[in-house]
């Protein structure tokens, strides 16, 4: 996932450029820029064009010196709208669709394991980046998942965060320009549908329920359990029809908004300065990931007949909730996107501190 807030170890500079602002007049700003930049794409019909606005905008401020981050609280209710969102999208259960294609997904995911993994075996053995460090900063998993874990286990927190927060935005801007070009427009609402009436019990209900299990997946130290957790309760009680869960319009507009800001701001300048000897490996072991899952993407086209975006955003190499939106965006089998990255953020996860050691060593 995305991260909040500051950088674990990042000091704070001397605010320069837009950092010399006051907070209020910087978000102003930055609201201003996601007009000016979301309206074009959503004209256009592009997938998630509410999440990509507001995204590029956050750059353009956080490259201006911007110094204004989203607050964790912020992130969390994001987490938990997105993940009762895609909950509501779930054809069928996660269970059913591992069980039944499980060979396929294992090959998928330990795949993109592997040559991510590999990606930054290559970069460490450059002698650019510290071996745990280029590692972390290349795991295929949920961002703020990685960047929480590396920097536990000892990496350079501020570089994991370059390269990880890198590949998002290119995972996801690709994604939108493939869904978009490949016909897949983005859904339509009508202006009158934004504040359309939902039933206030079943949404309060539900908002409740996604709060409480977010926090108890952060409080039982899950990966990414702000998300994982309410997706996974949500989608049973609404498969069960326990309760339907409905959100409105302006409630998922703001989250994905808010959750554009949260990657956009993430690239300040002291980050760029600290990471800029990585920037090329970076790249291109960014574009060698991506290419890579286009291939595997291709097997499951062709294995499982599935229609292109859903392969490719199955094996996607970005983050979690990104995906997620654009997936929703984009009337794609969202199940099986999901199964697949959330396989891959659970493997990662277990397996993640083992092999960044066994790597690093051998770097």
């Amino acid at each position: 996932m995305t991260r909040a807030s500051r950088t674990p170890n990042e000091t704070a500079p001397t605010p320069g450029g837009l950092g010399k602002w006051p907070a209020v007049a910087q978000w102003c700003l930055v609201g201003g820029l996601s007009l000016v930049t979301t309206v074009p794409l959503e004209i256009a019909g592009f997938p998630a064009a509410l999440l990509m606005g507001p995204m590029l905008a956050g750059i353009f401020a956080a490259l201006g010196g911007s110094t204004i981050r989203l607050p964790r609280i912020f992130f969390f209710a994001v987490q938990v709208v997105l993940a009762l969102m895609i909950a509501t999208m779930v054809s069928e259960d996660f269970v059913g669709t591992f069980t039944k294609n499980w060979p396929v997904v294992l090959l998928v995911v330990l795949s993109v394991i592997a040559v991510s993994t590999l990606s930054g075996w290559l970069i460490a053995r450059t002698g650019i980046l510290p071996g745990t460090t280029a590692i972390w900063g290349s795991s295929a998993g949920a961002a703020s998942t990685m960047l929480m874990m590396a920097e536990a286990y000892g990496a350079d927190a501020r570089l994991v965060a370059f390269m990880q927060y890198l590949r998002v935005v290119f995972v996801a801007s690709l994604a939108t320009l493939v869904a978009h070009f490949g016909g897949h427009d983005g859904v339509t609402v009508p202006p009158h549908a934004w504040f359309e009436p939902v039933p206030m019990l079943p949404l309060a209900a539900m908002l409740a329920i996604g709060i409480l299990a977010g926090l108890a997946g952060q409080k039982l130290r899950i990966p990414a359990g702000a998300f994982l957790v309410p997706f996974a309760l949500a989608s049973m009680l609404n498969a069960s029809g326990t309760v339907t869960v409905a959100l409105p319009q302006w409630l998922l507009a703001a989250a994905f908004t808010l959750l554009g800001w949260n990657i956009g701001l993430g690239f300040t300048r002291t980050i760029l300065l600290h990471a800029r000897r990585a920037l090329l490996p970076t790249v291109a072991s960014i574009v060698a990931l991506i290419g890579f899952s286009g291939l595997l993407a291709g097997l499951l086209i062709l294995l499982l007949e599935i229609d292109p975006l859903t392969a490719y955003l199955a094996t996607s190499p970005g983050g979690l909730d990104s995906i997620a939106v654009i997936a929703a965006s984009a009337k794609v089998d969202v199940a099986f996107v999901m199964t697949l990255q959330t396989a891959r953020l659970i493997l990662v996860s277990l397996i993640g501190p083992w092999l960044a050691r066994f790597m690093a060593d051998r770097a």
